[in-house]
Protein backbone atom coordinates (compact mmCIF):
# COMPACT_ATOMS: atom_id res chain seq x y z
CA UNK A 1 0.00 0.00 0.00
CA UNK A 2 1.51 3.19 -1.30
CA UNK A 3 0.04 5.05 1.77
CA UNK A 4 0.76 3.55 3.94
CA UNK A 5 4.71 4.77 4.68
CA UNK A 6 2.68 8.25 5.51
CA UNK A 7 0.93 6.58 8.48
CA UNK A 8 3.72 6.52 10.24
CA UNK A 9 3.64 10.49 10.57
CA UNK A 10 -0.01 10.30 11.99
CA UNK A 11 1.19 9.82 15.66
CA UNK A 12 2.97 13.20 15.06
CA UNK A 13 0.58 15.39 13.69
CA UNK A 14 -2.24 13.79 15.30
CA UNK A 15 -1.60 15.59 18.73
CA UNK A 16 -0.06 18.41 17.84
CA UNK A 17 -3.26 19.41 15.76
CA UNK A 18 -5.53 18.48 18.89
CA UNK A 19 -3.36 20.84 20.30
CA UNK A 20 -3.95 23.46 18.29
CA UNK A 21 -7.51 23.20 18.42
CA UNK A 22 -8.01 22.91 22.07
CA UNK A 23 -5.87 26.39 22.44
CA UNK A 24 -8.21 27.69 20.28
CA UNK A 25 -11.25 26.58 22.01
CA UNK A 26 -9.93 28.01 25.72
CA UNK A 27 -10.86 27.13 29.01
CA UNK A 28 -14.21 27.80 28.88
CA UNK A 29 -14.97 24.73 27.11
CA UNK A 30 -13.53 22.33 28.88
CA UNK A 31 -15.98 19.41 28.71
CA UNK A 32 -15.53 19.49 24.95
CA UNK A 33 -12.08 19.85 25.08
CA UNK A 34 -11.87 16.39 26.89
CA UNK A 35 -13.71 14.53 24.80
CA UNK A 36 -11.67 15.92 21.91
CA UNK A 37 -8.29 15.13 23.86
CA UNK A 38 -9.67 11.58 24.43
CA UNK A 39 -11.01 10.57 21.18
CA UNK A 40 -7.49 11.94 19.91
CA UNK A 41 -5.57 9.80 22.29
CA UNK A 42 -7.64 6.86 21.24
CA UNK A 43 -7.08 7.07 17.71
CA UNK A 44 -3.49 7.83 18.37
CA UNK A 45 -3.84 4.30 19.81
CA UNK A 46 -5.67 2.74 17.07
CA UNK A 47 -2.86 3.96 15.18
CA UNK A 48 0.07 2.59 17.00
CA UNK A 49 -1.36 -0.53 17.05
CA UNK A 50 -2.11 -0.57 13.09
CA UNK A 51 1.49 0.00 13.01
CA UNK A 52 2.51 -3.03 14.95
CA UNK A 53 0.71 -5.06 13.41
CA UNK A 54 1.92 -3.59 10.18
CA UNK A 55 5.86 -3.92 11.36
CA UNK A 56 4.89 -7.50 12.62
CA UNK A 57 3.43 -8.84 9.47
CA UNK A 58 6.58 -8.09 7.03
CA UNK A 59 9.65 -10.19 7.26
CA UNK A 60 13.17 -8.66 8.72
CA UNK A 61 13.51 -6.53 5.03
CA UNK A 62 9.66 -5.35 5.55
CA UNK A 63 9.13 -5.29 8.47
CA UNK A 64 10.67 -1.45 8.90
CA UNK A 65 9.00 1.20 7.91
CA UNK A 66 10.72 4.64 6.52
CA UNK A 67 9.11 7.81 5.96
CA UNK A 68 11.13 10.87 4.90
CA UNK A 69 8.74 13.96 5.99
CA UNK A 70 10.97 16.68 4.07
CA UNK A 71 11.30 14.59 0.77
CA UNK A 72 15.08 15.16 1.44
CA UNK A 73 17.97 12.48 0.27
CA UNK A 74 19.43 10.70 3.87
CA UNK A 75 21.13 11.42 5.27
CA UNK A 76 20.52 15.26 5.79
CA UNK A 77 16.81 15.30 5.86
CA UNK A 78 14.65 14.43 8.86
CA UNK A 79 13.83 10.86 8.94
CA UNK A 80 11.13 8.56 10.55
CA UNK A 81 11.27 5.00 11.09
CA UNK A 82 8.84 2.55 12.67
CA UNK A 83 10.16 -1.42 13.85
CA UNK A 84 9.31 -3.98 16.19
CA UNK A 85 10.83 -1.85 19.24
CA UNK A 86 9.69 1.83 18.49
CA UNK A 87 5.84 0.15 17.31
CA UNK A 88 6.34 -1.51 21.05
CA UNK A 89 6.43 1.58 22.41
CA UNK A 90 4.03 3.53 20.64
CA UNK A 91 1.66 1.25 21.66
CA UNK A 92 2.78 1.50 25.13
CA UNK A 93 2.56 5.39 25.09
CA UNK A 94 -0.96 5.26 23.73
CA UNK A 95 -2.33 3.18 26.35
CA UNK A 96 -1.30 4.63 29.30
CA UNK A 97 -2.09 7.94 27.82
CA UNK A 98 -5.74 6.82 26.89
CA UNK A 99 -5.82 5.39 30.74
CA UNK A 100 -4.43 8.41 32.58
CA UNK A 101 -6.53 11.32 30.51
CA UNK A 102 -9.57 8.93 31.21
CA UNK A 103 -8.68 9.18 35.38
CA UNK A 104 -7.99 13.22 35.01
CA UNK A 105 -10.99 13.66 33.21
CA UNK A 106 -13.23 13.01 36.92
CA UNK A 107 -11.00 16.07 38.54
CA UNK A 108 -7.81 16.47 37.76
CA UNK A 109 -8.10 18.52 34.15
CA UNK A 110 -9.94 21.52 35.96
CA UNK A 111 -6.91 21.91 38.42
CA UNK A 112 -5.04 24.17 36.50
CA UNK A 113 -5.09 25.91 32.66
CA UNK A 114 -3.82 24.39 29.32
CA UNK A 115 -4.14 20.61 30.80
CA UNK A 116 -5.36 18.69 27.83
CA UNK A 117 -2.67 21.33 25.42
CA UNK A 118 -0.04 19.98 27.40
CA UNK A 119 -1.24 16.54 27.94
CA UNK A 120 -1.28 16.06 23.98
CA UNK A 121 2.00 17.91 23.34
CA UNK A 122 3.38 15.52 25.76
CA UNK A 123 1.98 12.54 23.50
CA UNK A 124 3.20 14.62 20.67
CA UNK A 125 7.06 14.44 22.04
CA UNK A 126 6.92 10.69 23.34
CA UNK A 127 5.48 9.68 19.92
CA UNK A 128 8.17 11.14 18.12
CA UNK A 129 11.14 10.52 20.51
CA UNK A 130 10.15 6.64 19.42
CA UNK A 131 9.70 7.52 15.65
CA UNK A 132 12.76 9.88 14.91
CA UNK A 133 16.14 8.44 13.21
CA UNK A 134 18.58 11.20 14.01
CA UNK A 135 19.87 12.61 17.30
CA UNK A 136 18.96 15.97 16.61
CA UNK A 137 15.30 15.01 15.91
CA UNK A 138 15.38 13.39 18.56
CA UNK A 139 16.54 16.54 20.96
CA UNK A 140 14.09 18.14 19.28
CA UNK A 141 11.95 15.78 20.72
CA UNK A 142 12.83 15.64 23.99
CA UNK A 143 12.38 19.26 24.53
CA UNK A 144 8.99 19.25 23.35
CA UNK A 145 8.14 16.41 25.62
CA UNK A 146 10.19 18.01 28.45
CA UNK A 147 8.13 21.44 27.77
CA UNK A 148 4.81 19.70 28.54
CA UNK A 149 6.55 18.17 31.27
CA UNK A 150 7.19 21.05 32.97
CA UNK A 151 3.43 22.28 33.15
CA UNK A 152 2.09 19.04 34.06
CA UNK A 153 4.77 19.22 36.61
CA UNK A 154 3.13 21.95 38.30
CA UNK A 155 -0.23 20.86 37.20
CA UNK A 156 -2.76 21.33 40.16
CA UNK A 157 -0.05 23.59 42.59
CA UNK A 158 1.11 23.56 45.85
CA UNK A 159 4.57 23.59 47.77
CA UNK A 160 5.64 20.23 46.95
CA UNK A 161 5.02 20.00 43.62
CA UNK A 162 6.40 23.88 42.78
CA UNK A 163 9.60 22.73 45.19
CA UNK A 164 9.86 19.26 42.98
CA UNK A 165 8.91 20.67 40.21
CA UNK A 166 11.74 23.11 40.20
CA UNK A 167 14.33 20.77 40.57
CA UNK A 168 13.15 18.58 37.50
CA UNK A 169 13.29 21.43 35.36
CA UNK A 170 16.74 22.25 36.49
CA UNK A 171 17.98 18.41 36.29
CA UNK A 172 16.60 18.12 32.62
CA UNK A 173 17.59 21.62 31.62
CA UNK A 174 21.38 20.10 32.26
CA UNK A 175 20.66 17.05 30.65
CA UNK A 176 19.53 18.72 27.57
CA UNK A 177 23.03 20.83 28.12
CA UNK A 178 24.84 17.46 28.11
CA UNK A 179 22.92 16.05 25.26
CA UNK A 180 23.65 19.00 23.01
CA UNK A 181 27.65 18.64 24.01
CA UNK A 182 27.52 14.93 22.86
CA UNK A 183 25.63 15.09 19.59
CA UNK A 184 27.84 18.17 19.14
CA UNK A 185 31.09 16.23 19.91
CA UNK A 186 29.89 13.42 17.66
CA UNK A 187 28.88 15.53 14.66
CA UNK A 188 32.30 16.99 15.12
CA UNK A 189 34.13 13.13 14.78
CA UNK A 190 31.71 11.65 11.96
CA UNK A 191 30.41 14.47 10.16
CA UNK A 192 26.44 13.02 10.65
CA UNK A 193 23.75 12.72 13.02
CA UNK A 194 21.89 10.07 11.08
CA UNK A 195 21.72 7.03 13.42
CA UNK A 196 22.21 4.64 10.90
CA UNK A 197 24.28 6.71 9.37
CA UNK A 198 26.03 7.34 12.67
CA UNK A 199 26.83 2.98 12.63
CA UNK A 200 28.49 3.35 8.99
CA UNK A 201 31.21 5.74 10.19
CA UNK A 202 31.26 4.75 13.56
CA UNK A 203 33.80 1.82 12.26
CA UNK A 204 35.58 4.45 10.15
CA UNK A 205 36.54 7.00 12.62
CA UNK A 206 40.56 7.22 12.55
CA UNK A 207 42.31 5.83 16.16
CA UNK A 208 43.32 9.65 16.81
CA UNK A 209 39.81 10.34 17.21
CA UNK A 210 38.26 8.07 18.48
CA UNK A 211 39.06 9.13 21.84
CA UNK A 212 36.72 12.45 21.20
CA UNK A 213 34.22 10.03 20.01
CA UNK A 214 33.70 8.02 22.96
CA UNK A 215 33.77 11.07 25.00
CA UNK A 216 31.23 12.40 23.00
CA UNK A 217 29.14 8.80 23.30
CA UNK A 218 29.72 9.43 27.39
CA UNK A 219 28.61 12.76 27.68
CA UNK A 220 25.26 11.87 25.63
CA UNK A 221 25.05 8.95 27.45
CA UNK A 222 25.24 10.52 30.99
CA UNK A 223 21.81 12.56 29.39
CA UNK A 224 19.98 9.93 28.50
CA UNK A 225 20.81 7.89 31.88
CA UNK A 226 19.80 11.08 33.92
CA UNK A 227 16.15 10.46 32.45
CA UNK A 228 16.53 7.32 32.26
CA UNK A 229 16.95 7.22 36.17
CA UNK A 230 20.42 5.70 36.52
CA UNK A 231 21.80 5.70 40.38
CA UNK A 232 23.51 8.62 41.11
CA UNK A 233 21.40 10.29 38.12
CA UNK A 234 18.16 9.52 39.98
CA UNK A 235 18.03 11.93 43.20
CA UNK A 236 15.16 14.03 41.69
CA UNK A 237 12.73 11.31 40.64
CA UNK A 238 11.53 10.09 43.25
CA UNK A 239 10.27 13.48 44.96
CA UNK A 240 9.52 15.03 41.63
CA UNK A 241 6.70 11.96 40.38
CA UNK A 242 5.66 11.46 44.20
CA UNK A 243 4.59 15.15 44.27
CA UNK A 244 2.76 14.76 40.86
CA UNK A 245 -0.91 14.46 40.31
CA UNK A 246 -1.86 11.11 39.72
CA UNK A 247 -2.73 11.16 35.85
CA UNK A 248 0.56 12.99 35.45
CA UNK A 249 2.90 10.50 37.70
CA UNK A 250 1.01 7.68 35.05
CA UNK A 251 2.01 9.22 32.63
CA UNK A 252 5.59 9.94 33.73
CA UNK A 253 5.69 6.29 34.41
CA UNK A 254 6.88 6.03 30.52
CA UNK A 255 9.05 8.95 30.81
CA UNK A 256 12.39 7.01 32.24
CA UNK A 257 11.29 4.30 29.59
CA UNK A 258 12.72 7.20 27.07
CA UNK A 259 15.46 7.26 28.00
CA UNK A 260 16.24 3.65 28.68
CA UNK A 261 14.62 3.53 25.01
CA UNK A 262 17.38 5.74 23.54
CA UNK A 263 20.16 4.54 25.18
CA UNK A 264 19.16 0.65 23.72
CA UNK A 265 18.62 2.25 20.27
CA UNK A 266 22.20 4.10 20.09
CA UNK A 267 23.92 1.35 21.87
CA UNK A 268 23.00 -1.52 19.62
CA UNK A 269 23.25 1.07 16.73
CA UNK A 270 26.74 2.53 17.02
CA UNK A 271 28.60 0.24 19.24
CA UNK A 272 27.10 -3.34 18.21
CA UNK A 273 29.67 -5.87 17.31
CA UNK A 274 29.98 -4.21 13.74
CA UNK A 275 31.66 -1.00 15.24
CA UNK A 276 35.19 -1.92 15.35
CA UNK A 277 37.44 -0.69 18.13
CA UNK A 278 34.58 0.76 19.57
CA UNK A 279 32.22 -2.38 20.13
CA UNK A 280 30.30 -2.66 22.90
CA UNK A 281 31.56 0.44 24.35
CA UNK A 282 30.12 1.77 27.35
CA UNK A 283 28.39 -1.94 28.30
CA UNK A 284 30.42 -2.49 31.73
CA UNK A 285 29.01 0.91 32.76
CA UNK A 286 25.14 0.21 32.37
CA UNK A 287 25.53 -2.96 33.90
CA UNK A 288 26.91 -1.93 36.92
CA UNK A 289 25.07 1.50 36.92
CA UNK A 290 21.95 -0.94 36.58
CA UNK A 291 22.89 -3.10 39.50
CA UNK A 292 23.45 -0.20 41.51
CA UNK A 293 20.31 1.44 40.94
CA UNK A 294 18.32 -1.30 41.98
CA UNK A 295 19.99 -1.80 45.20
CA UNK A 296 19.69 1.52 46.25
CA UNK A 297 15.81 1.25 45.16
CA UNK A 298 15.33 -1.70 47.26
CA UNK A 299 16.34 -0.29 50.38
CA UNK A 300 15.08 2.43 50.22
CA UNK A 301 11.71 1.13 49.32
CA UNK A 302 12.25 -0.66 52.32
CA UNK A 303 12.01 2.64 54.34
CA UNK A 304 9.11 4.63 52.32
CA UNK A 305 5.92 5.38 54.16
CA UNK A 306 3.79 6.84 51.24
CA UNK A 307 2.59 4.63 48.50
CA UNK A 308 3.42 7.06 45.68
CA UNK A 309 7.23 7.49 46.86
CA UNK A 310 7.13 3.17 46.85
CA UNK A 311 5.50 3.56 43.17
CA UNK A 312 8.63 5.97 42.12
CA UNK A 313 11.39 3.67 43.50
CA UNK A 314 9.88 1.03 41.68
CA UNK A 315 9.74 2.59 38.27
CA UNK A 316 13.93 2.97 39.79
CA UNK A 317 13.91 -0.53 40.42
CA UNK A 318 12.81 -1.22 36.96
CA UNK A 319 14.88 1.22 35.36
CA UNK A 320 17.94 -0.14 36.77
CA UNK A 321 17.04 -3.97 35.56
CA UNK A 322 16.48 -2.78 32.02
CA UNK A 323 19.91 -0.95 31.99
CA UNK A 324 21.89 -3.85 33.23
CA UNK A 325 19.76 -6.12 30.89
CA UNK A 326 21.44 -3.66 27.84
CA UNK A 327 24.38 -3.42 29.16
CA UNK A 328 24.98 -7.39 28.85
CA UNK A 329 24.07 -7.29 24.96
CA UNK A 330 22.65 -10.39 24.77
CA UNK A 331 19.43 -10.88 22.61
CA UNK A 332 17.55 -13.71 25.14
CA UNK A 333 18.13 -11.37 27.57
CA UNK A 334 16.93 -7.90 26.31
CA UNK A 335 13.91 -9.94 24.50
CA UNK A 336 12.70 -10.66 28.23
CA UNK A 337 13.55 -7.69 29.66
CA UNK A 338 11.57 -6.05 27.05
CA UNK A 339 8.96 -8.07 28.52
CA UNK A 340 9.35 -6.96 31.74
CA UNK A 341 9.09 -3.25 30.69
CA UNK A 342 5.63 -3.76 29.45
CA UNK A 343 4.63 -5.53 32.61
CA UNK A 344 6.02 -3.20 35.06
CA UNK A 345 5.32 0.10 33.05
CA UNK A 346 1.47 -0.91 33.17
CA UNK A 347 1.49 -2.05 36.70
CA UNK A 348 3.19 0.70 38.04
CA UNK A 349 1.05 3.16 35.94
CA UNK A 350 -1.96 1.57 37.53
CA UNK A 351 -0.23 1.76 41.15
CA UNK A 352 0.09 5.71 40.55
CA UNK A 353 -3.98 5.94 39.73
CA UNK A 354 -4.36 3.95 42.67
CA UNK A 355 -2.11 5.67 45.05
CA UNK A 356 -4.48 8.88 44.76
CA UNK A 357 -7.77 7.21 45.48
CA UNK A 358 -5.87 4.99 48.38
CA UNK A 359 -4.62 7.97 50.03
CA UNK A 360 -7.67 9.88 49.85
CA UNK A 361 -8.63 11.87 52.94
CA UNK A 362 -11.79 12.31 54.35
CA UNK A 363 -11.65 16.10 53.12
CA UNK A 364 -11.08 15.03 49.63
CA UNK A 365 -14.20 12.55 50.18
CA UNK A 366 -16.28 15.95 51.27
CA UNK A 367 -15.32 17.10 47.86
CA UNK A 368 -19.01 17.46 46.07
CA UNK A 369 -19.11 15.25 43.24
CA UNK A 370 -21.66 16.55 40.58
CA UNK A 371 -24.26 14.79 39.38
CA UNK A 372 -23.58 15.02 35.49
CA UNK A 373 -19.76 13.37 35.78
CA UNK A 374 -21.29 10.01 37.61
CA UNK A 375 -20.90 9.84 40.89
CA UNK A 376 -20.55 6.05 41.74
CA UNK A 377 -23.32 4.78 44.50
CA UNK A 378 -22.70 5.47 48.33
CA UNK A 379 -20.96 2.76 50.18
CA UNK A 380 -23.16 0.01 51.65
CA UNK A 381 -23.83 -0.16 55.41
CA UNK A 382 -23.04 -3.83 57.36
CA UNK A 383 -25.78 -6.20 57.77
CA UNK A 384 -27.47 -6.93 61.12
CA UNK A 385 -25.79 -9.68 62.84
CA UNK A 386 -28.09 -12.71 63.20
CA UNK A 387 -28.69 -14.16 66.85
CA UNK A 388 -25.88 -16.67 67.65
CA UNK A 389 -22.90 -15.07 66.20
CA UNK A 390 -19.79 -13.48 67.88
CA UNK A 391 -19.45 -9.50 67.88
CA UNK A 392 -16.14 -8.00 68.46
CA UNK A 393 -15.57 -5.16 70.78
CA UNK A 394 -17.48 -2.38 68.34
CA UNK A 395 -20.29 -4.94 68.63
CA UNK A 396 -20.33 -5.43 64.99
CA UNK A 397 -20.06 -8.99 63.66
CA UNK A 398 -16.75 -10.59 63.00
CA UNK A 399 -18.12 -12.53 60.25
CA UNK A 400 -21.21 -11.26 57.46
CA UNK A 401 -19.95 -7.71 57.55
CA UNK A 402 -20.41 -7.02 53.74
CA UNK A 403 -17.24 -4.80 52.26
CA UNK A 404 -18.13 -1.62 50.82
CA UNK A 405 -17.42 -2.05 47.18
CA UNK A 406 -15.29 0.73 47.17
CA UNK A 407 -12.57 -0.93 49.71
CA UNK A 408 -12.81 -4.23 47.70
CA UNK A 409 -12.26 -2.58 44.40
CA UNK A 410 -9.26 -0.70 45.80
CA UNK A 411 -7.84 -3.69 47.96
CA UNK A 412 -7.95 -6.43 45.08
CA UNK A 413 -6.64 -4.21 42.68
CA UNK A 414 -4.25 -3.31 45.02
CA UNK A 415 -3.46 -6.60 45.48
CA UNK A 416 -2.66 -7.08 41.61
CA UNK A 417 -0.54 -4.42 41.01
CA UNK A 418 1.81 -5.92 44.43
CA UNK A 419 1.79 -9.27 43.09
CA UNK A 420 2.81 -8.00 39.53
CA UNK A 421 5.57 -5.12 41.03
CA UNK A 422 7.03 -7.73 43.51
CA UNK A 423 7.02 -10.64 40.46
CA UNK A 424 4.88 -13.52 41.94
CA UNK A 425 3.82 -16.53 40.13
CA UNK A 426 2.05 -16.60 37.76
CA UNK A 427 1.72 -13.09 36.89
CA UNK A 428 3.05 -11.21 34.02
CA UNK A 429 5.78 -9.74 36.81
CA UNK A 430 7.01 -13.45 37.20
CA UNK A 431 6.92 -14.48 33.38
CA UNK A 432 9.33 -11.41 32.94
CA UNK A 433 11.79 -11.50 35.80
CA UNK A 434 11.87 -15.68 35.21
CA UNK A 435 12.71 -14.81 31.55
CA UNK A 436 15.59 -12.63 32.33
CA UNK A 437 17.21 -15.46 34.77
CA UNK A 438 16.46 -17.89 32.57
CA UNK A 439 18.28 -15.91 29.89
CA UNK A 440 21.40 -15.16 32.32
CA UNK A 441 21.78 -18.83 33.68
CA UNK A 442 21.93 -19.73 29.95
CA UNK A 443 25.23 -20.61 29.13
CA UNK A 444 25.59 -18.52 26.15
CA UNK A 445 24.28 -15.46 28.06
CA UNK A 446 27.73 -15.91 30.75
CA UNK A 447 30.74 -15.05 29.21
CA UNK A 448 30.11 -12.74 26.47
CA UNK A 449 33.43 -11.07 25.07
CA UNK A 450 31.87 -7.58 25.35
CA UNK A 451 31.54 -8.07 29.33
CA UNK A 452 34.68 -10.07 30.28
CA UNK A 453 33.33 -9.82 34.67
CA UNK A 454 29.75 -10.88 33.44
CA UNK A 455 29.92 -13.90 35.29
CA UNK A 456 29.59 -11.88 38.46
CA UNK A 457 27.35 -9.50 37.19
CA UNK A 458 25.02 -11.81 35.98
CA UNK A 459 24.33 -13.75 39.43
CA UNK A 460 24.46 -10.00 40.83
CA UNK A 461 21.61 -9.13 38.74
CA UNK A 462 20.07 -12.60 39.77
CA UNK A 463 20.51 -12.18 43.46
CA UNK A 464 18.98 -8.24 43.16
CA UNK A 465 15.61 -9.34 40.66
CA UNK A 466 15.07 -11.70 43.98
CA UNK A 467 16.08 -9.52 46.76
CA UNK A 468 14.38 -6.52 44.79
CA UNK A 469 11.13 -8.22 44.76
CA UNK A 470 11.58 -9.67 48.54
CA UNK A 471 12.14 -6.02 49.35
CA UNK A 472 8.86 -4.71 47.70
CA UNK A 473 6.67 -7.07 48.90
CA UNK A 474 7.60 -6.46 52.42
CA UNK A 475 7.42 -2.80 51.54
CA UNK A 476 4.01 -3.29 49.97
CA UNK A 477 2.71 -5.75 52.72
CA UNK A 478 3.18 -2.84 54.98
CA UNK A 479 1.37 -0.62 53.54
CA UNK A 480 -1.75 -3.51 52.37
CA UNK A 481 -1.90 -3.68 56.37
CA UNK A 482 -2.16 -0.33 57.31
CA UNK A 483 -4.65 1.07 54.81
CA UNK A 484 -7.26 -1.98 54.25
CA UNK A 485 -6.37 -4.74 57.67
CA UNK A 486 -5.77 -2.11 60.05
CA UNK A 487 -9.53 -1.18 61.73
CA UNK A 488 -10.63 2.54 61.94
CA UNK A 489 -13.23 4.59 61.81
CA UNK A 490 -12.77 6.14 58.41
CA UNK A 491 -15.41 6.53 55.79
CA UNK A 492 -15.08 4.56 52.42
CA UNK A 493 -13.83 7.11 49.25
CA UNK A 494 -15.98 7.79 46.88
CA UNK A 495 -15.03 7.04 43.36
CA UNK A 496 -16.11 7.91 39.69
CA UNK A 497 -16.29 5.57 36.97
CA UNK A 498 -13.96 7.26 35.90
CA UNK A 499 -11.42 6.78 37.80
CA UNK A 500 -12.17 2.78 38.35
CA UNK A 501 -12.05 2.31 34.43
CA UNK A 502 -8.55 3.36 33.90
CA UNK A 503 -6.99 0.88 36.99
CA UNK A 504 -9.21 -2.03 35.23
CA UNK A 505 -7.94 -1.17 31.88
CA UNK A 506 -4.19 -1.58 32.99
CA UNK A 507 -4.47 -4.20 35.12
CA UNK A 508 -6.67 -5.77 32.65
CA UNK A 509 -4.05 -5.86 30.26
CA UNK A 510 -1.36 -7.35 32.54
CA UNK A 511 -3.42 -10.26 32.45
CA UNK A 512 -3.93 -10.91 29.34
CA UNK A 513 -0.17 -10.65 29.40
CA UNK A 514 0.07 -13.30 31.72
CA UNK A 515 -2.52 -15.81 30.14
CA UNK A 516 -1.11 -15.14 26.75
CA UNK A 517 2.49 -14.28 27.27
CA UNK A 518 3.49 -16.43 24.15
CA UNK A 519 2.57 -13.78 21.50
CA UNK A 520 4.15 -11.06 22.99
CA UNK A 521 7.18 -13.02 24.58
CA UNK A 522 7.40 -13.59 20.55
CA UNK A 523 7.98 -10.48 19.35
CA UNK A 524 10.26 -9.11 22.24
CA UNK A 525 12.29 -12.26 21.05
CA UNK A 526 12.27 -11.16 17.32
CA UNK A 527 12.69 -7.26 18.45
CA UNK A 528 15.61 -8.48 20.47
CA UNK A 529 17.28 -10.53 17.89
CA UNK A 530 17.14 -7.23 15.06
CA UNK A 531 18.54 -5.30 17.36
CA UNK A 532 21.21 -7.56 18.03
CA UNK A 533 22.12 -7.68 14.05
CA UNK A 534 21.25 -3.78 13.68
CA UNK A 535 21.68 -4.09 9.59
CA UNK A 536 18.77 -4.37 8.13
CA UNK A 537 17.36 -1.17 10.07
CA UNK A 538 20.92 0.43 8.48
CA UNK A 539 20.22 -0.31 4.86
CA UNK A 540 16.34 0.37 5.12
CA UNK A 541 17.18 3.89 6.19
CA UNK A 542 19.60 4.49 4.14
CA UNK A 543 17.80 2.38 1.08
CA UNK A 544 14.76 5.04 0.93
CA UNK A 545 14.75 7.43 -1.85
CA UNK A 546 13.08 10.41 -1.85
CA UNK A 547 9.58 10.70 -4.23
CA UNK A 548 10.29 11.84 -7.09
CA UNK A 549 8.54 14.94 -8.35
CA UNK A 550 5.70 14.61 -10.82
CA UNK A 551 7.84 16.30 -13.86
CA UNK A 552 10.44 14.12 -12.70
CA UNK A 553 8.37 11.05 -12.27
CA UNK A 554 7.69 11.61 -15.97
CA UNK A 555 10.68 11.79 -17.13
CA UNK A 556 11.24 8.20 -15.98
Amino acid sequence: MTWMPHLIMAPILLPLLTAAVMLLLGEKRRPLKARINLCSSVLGLAISVYLMLWVQQGNEASSIGVYLPGNWEVPFGIVLVVDRLSALMLVLTGIIGVSALLFATARWDRAGASFHALFQIQLMGLYGAFLTADLFNLFVFFEVLLAASYGMMLHGSGRARVSSGLHYIAINLLASSLFLIGAAMLYGVTGTLNMADLALKIPLVPEADRGLLHAGAAILATAFLAKAGMWPLNFWLVPAYSAASAPVAALFAIMTKVGIYTLLRLWTLLFSSHAGPSAHFGGSWLIYGGLATIAVAAVAIIAAQRLERMASLSILVSAGTLLAAVGFGQPALIGAALFYMVSSTLALSALFLLAELIERSRSANEVPLEDDLDPMPAALESLNPPKGINLDDEQKAVVGQVIPWTMAFLGLSFIACALLIIGMPPLSGFIGKLGLIGALLNPMGLGSPATPTLGLAGWGLISLLVLSGLASLIALARVGIQRFWTPRERPSPLLRRHECIPVVILLGLCMVITFKAEPLLRYTADTARLLDDPTQYVMAVMATQPTPAPAQAAQL
